[in-house]
């Protein structure tokens, strides 16, 4: 299966978290945020730029998950009916959190709070079975379409 993620150029060359907190996960817990298309990757950077294209070049990550890894599943009916307000990110991040802790499975799928219907992906980088899974398979230009206001 690939996954992907679009970020600046000087993180793009390998598989690496931050550890800072976002929808499912909390601080210090090293997640890497990915979706099931390219587009969606660009529509969730978007999101959190408030609609402005961010500045610098961009990259995007073609990131495989071999041989089928256990994935978690969590489905908008799983789900607070509000989970994807910005005030549910204590209880997204108390999902995601356990989640990351149990080590029960490699990747979370979680559902887009943009687009419900699609999804994104979380790979847990502390999960032993990480580096046997998970691939960086390609890193390609992203060039952000000129008509989005810039930063």
């Amino acid at each position: 299966m690939m996954v992907y993620r679009v970020c600046h150029e000087r993180f793009a060359h390998q598989l690496v978290s931050s550890g800072r907190p976002n929808r499912w996960n909390q601080r210090d817990q090293h997640v890497i945020y990915a979706s099931g298309s390219i587009s969606l990757c660009a529509l969730e950077l978007l999101a959190h730029t408030n609609g402005i294209r961010p500045s610098g070049t961009f990259k995007i990550m073609h990131i495989e998950i071999l041989d089928r890894p256990e994935i978690t599943d969590l489905s908008t009916n799983s789900l607070p009916p509000d989970w994807h307000e910005l005030s549910a990110y204590p209880i997204t991040q108390q999902i995601g959190s356990l989640w990351y802790q149990s080590k029960k499975s490699l990747v979370l799928r979680v559902p887009s709070a943009i687009i419900s219907q699609e999804s994104n992906f979380i790979l847990n980088t502390a999960h032993p079975n990480f580096d046997k899974h998970i691939k960086l398979k390609e890193i390609a230009d992203f060039i952000w379409d000129h008509r989005f206001p810039e930063n």
